[in-house]
């Protein structure tokens, strides 16, 4: 699904949105590579296997990036060629690091908003904004915005303390409810299932707001990605089924099997919606319920390349990374058709077995479509250090593929 309105072009009379800071940036640009080569420099905060990705996308763009890592040793930090070494909650660090940057973009939403608005105020364009990424960073705040534009939602509210989150639980029809620190959590962490007031103690540890929701009765989890340039233009991933296993993803697959056309329509429609009335532009993923009764409810809000559409790699004409770069770079949209029937993701986890690279010849020679992805990360039990795509006609085939490849690099299994 694509929504395209007129796009920009050079000498047409019309100026994309932000065009005196583009002016700027070319005069910039032209000055850092003599010779009239005007590509632009993406700056990149966070650097982990989504930078790793994006900045994977970008190369065949001749795009330059430059990255604010934590150490060395990040994914990113690997392959990148201009590295700064500094925190991204020092704005200091940050000012310093956006200078020849003609946009920053992140792989995470943890840069605290005040920063963010302190570089916009500098003249630097920061894509997703800090007026829109805050609905990422802040549960309490995203889900009072999705009230208001009338999203579809689990039941929740702030709640104080034990006693409150029992007294929302009486609200909601009984325990057990979910209680989630508004900031900070991802991948299962910051997330409590509670059962009784009892329970209900550790989340308030943490001295920061939690939100009370709902335990929905859903069938699975889905995900819509859409991307959303300065200037509207949008388009839409097929949504996909997202398992999980012990709060973190395990296995996607593109298209969701079974979804019916109107349901799949209104996710995509519904993401397309909250990414036009939050003004995000980049890579938004909508992570949903889908119910028991044929609701779709929004669980969570993520504003940058996605797990569950690590997919679109192999399996999209455009891969959400490519895309993520075009947007933020207010560069016409690629085409998110898959390119097969069915794609299947799986998350490659770190076990028992640290020599990852003695299974290749097993997996390459069993599957020789399978395509590895490994984000350049130390073997830790549970970590999650590359995934694997297969893609083909029959799901079952696709998806046993998938399985066997990444439970074989894992050491799960050996034949």
């Amino acid at each position: 699904m694509l929504t395209s309105p007129p796009v920009s072009r050079p000498g047409d009379g019309r100026e994309p949105a932000g065009g005196g800071t583009r002016t700027a940036s070319r005069a910039l640009r032209r000055a850092r590579y003599p010779g009239g080569v005007t590509f632009p420099v993406v700056g990149m905060v966070g650097g982990g296997q989504l930078a790793r990705m994006t900045h994977e996308a970008g190369i065949p763009l001749g795009l330059k990036f430059k990255l604010l890592s934590d150490t060395p040793q990040d994914s990113a930090a690997q392959v990148v060629s201009e590295v700064v070494i500094g925190h991204y909650r020092d704005l200091e660090t940050l000012r310093a690091f956006a200078q020849g940057c003609d946009v920053i973009t992140f792989d995470h939403e943890h840069v605290p908003t005040e920063h963010l608005r302190a570089l916009e105020a500098d003249g630097i364009p920061v894509r997703p904004g800090p007026d829109a990424l805050v609905h990422a960073q802040d549960k309490g705040v995203m889900r009072a915005k999705l009230a208001e534009i009338g999203a579809p939602c689990p039941r929740n509210r702030i709640v104080s303390d034990p006693a409150d989150a029992a007294a929302f639980a009486e609200e909601a029809g009984g325990f057990p409810v979910i209680l989630k620190t508004v900031r900070g959590g991802y991948d299962g962490k910051g997330v409590w299932v509670v059962r009784s007031e009892a329970d209900a103690a550790d989340p308030f540890r943490a001295g920061v707001p939690v939100l009370a929701e709902e335990k929905v009765d859903f069938v699975r989890e889905l995900a819509a990605n859409i991307v959303r340039s300065p200037h509207g233009q949008a388009v839409a991933y097929p949504v996909v089924e997202s398992i999980q296993v012990d709060g973190v993803c395990d296995t996607v697959i593109a298209p969701a099997p079974d979804l019916s056309e109107q349901l799949a329509g209104e996710a995509q429609q519904l993401a397309l919606r909250i990414a036009a009335e939050l003004d995000v532009v980049g890579h938004l993923a909508v992570e949903l319920f889908e119910t028991r009764d044929g609701r779709i409810l929004v669980n969570e809000l993520a504003m940058r390349p996605h797990n569950s559409g690590h997919w679109t790699q192999d399996g999209a004409i455009t891969s959400q990374f490519a895309n993520h770069v075009r947007a933020v770079l207010d560069l016409p949209l690629g085409d998110p058709r898959p390119r097969a029937p069915w794609t299947v993701m799986c998350n490659v986890l770190g076990g028992d077995y640290p020599d990852m690279y003695q299974a290749y010849l097993h997996c390459m020679a069993r599957d020789p479509q399978l395509k590895i992805h490994m984000y350049g990360k130390d073997v830790k039990p549970g970590r999650k250090v590359g995934h694997v795509n297969t893609y083909g006609d029959d799901l079952a085939d696709v998806r046993e593929r998938a399985r066997h490849a990444a439970d074989y690099l894992r050491g799960t299994i050996t034949e």
